[in-house]
């Protein structure tokens, strides 16, 4: 069918064979932990999806970035989650890069060796200000240790370096926003369990914690990000990629519900477009910034990532209105006879909590609409 046909042909193209190895899978399976998701995933190169090609890596652009999770999301929800976390990192050290500088050589590496990135950037708690970690930072005879937790970290127990997010002194004396990256084997890094809901259970969810760590300062990119938590350009880069990402995956998990009442046998009874048009609209949005930000002439500003936020939040109700019309449509055998429904839905309605969420961004988006520089709440 025609439904998810383009999605999976980019995931095809650029990821070969993981479509057809998730899909051999039963979906609580992949949903498990340890997930076979994440094997195949680096089998297939999945961890230099955003590399440049120049380094390696499949060079994939931000239209096909998202396509490419939707895709992922229609067959292993988890994974789609558990590789923004990796993507967006990736996608990070790709806007910072020097010519032939350390980010060029980690990045040739991810590629050649299928290394996983995960993210300790946003803290996943309420009220908590997503630029302001719980990691700290301490320059100690010329290394820097880190100490602190990020949790929920996903790729926790595959992950070969955490890239977190901490607050190191500059030279002036400010605190500024600083980027680490943790090699996974370093000396007192630990994983520990912290995800006890079986949702999403196979994106490794877990807490990592960080203890007198010590990094070399080459392992620490500093910003110009303070405490006033207004994105310098690397952050906003960041910010966009994530929010693109992660809404693509999720509207991918949502339209594996509706691809189940569209393949049910007998077909719908009623209109298709119904279950459809909602998850297909908000792909449109999210595809008309991944275009924005495939455009060498368009700035990567704050007008961009209040288009992201606006396709991301527009996601979430397009999501939480198909998923419950598609169980209806499925029916009470359906749900009995199976738990997929029930679990793609519940799935899908985790978008809205990752950060920054909607509430969360009310009072700096209206600032921002009144001519003020966007805050990330």
């Amino acid at each position: 069918m025609y439904f998810l046909q383009r999605e999976r042909a980019a995931l095809q193209a650029h990821l070969p064979g993981l479509d057809v190895a998730l899909a051999a899978q039963p979906l609580e399976r992949l949903e498990s932990a340890p997930s076979p998701a994440i094997g195949a995933f680096r089998a297939a190169g999945g961890p230099g999806l955003l590399v440049p090609r120049a380094l390696g890596g499949k060079g994939a652009s931000a239209l096909e970035a998202v396509r490419v999770q939707r895709a992922v999301g229609s067959r292993c929800p988890s994974l789609a989650v558990a590789t923004t976390m990796h993507h967006f990192s990736v996608a990070g050290l790709v806007r910072s890069a020097a010519p032939g500088g350390a980010e060029e050589q980690l990045l040739a590496s991810v590629a050649a060796d299928g290394l996983l990135l995960a993210s300790g950037f946003a803290e996943g708690r309420a009220g908590q200000n997503i630029l302001k970690p719980h990691i700290t930072a301490q320059l100690r005879g010329g290394k820097v240790v880190l100490n602190g937790s990020k949790m929920p970290c996903s790729l926790a127990r595959s992950m070969d370096l955490l890239t977190a997010s901490v607050l190191l002194a500059d030279e002036d004396g400010v605190e500024r926003l600083a980027v680490a990256l943790v090699p996974a084997g370093s000396p007192g890094v630990e994983v520990r369990p912290f995800w006890r809901n079986p949702v999403l259970a196979g994106a490794e969810s877990e807490q990592v914690v960080l203890t007198e760590v010590e990094l070399d300062r080459g392992q620490v990119l500093l910003t110009e990000v303070t405490a006033d938590a207004v994105p310098d350009d690397l952050n906003t880069a960041g910010f966009l990629w994530f929010e693109l990402l992660l809404t693509a995956g999720y509207l991918g998990v949502a339209s594996a519900l509706v691809e189940r009442v569209l393949t049910k046998p007998g077909g719908p009874p009623e209109d298709p477009a119904i279950h459809l048009v909602e998850v297909e609209a908000a792909m449109l949005a999210v595809e008309a910034v991944a275009r924005a930000l495939d455009d060498e002439d368009q700035p990567w500003d704050d007008g961009l990532l209040v288009s992201a936020l606006t396709a991301r939040y527009a996601a979430e109700d397009a999501i939480a209105r198909t998923t419950r019309g598609c169980l209806s449509a499925l029916g009470g055998m359906a749900f009995v006879g199976s738990g997929d429904g029930g679990y793609l839905a519940a799935a899908a309605g985790a978008l809205g909590f990752h950060p920054p969420a909607r509430a969360r961004m009310a009072g700096p988006l209206r600032e921002y609409l009144g001519g003020r520089p966007l805050r990330i709440g």
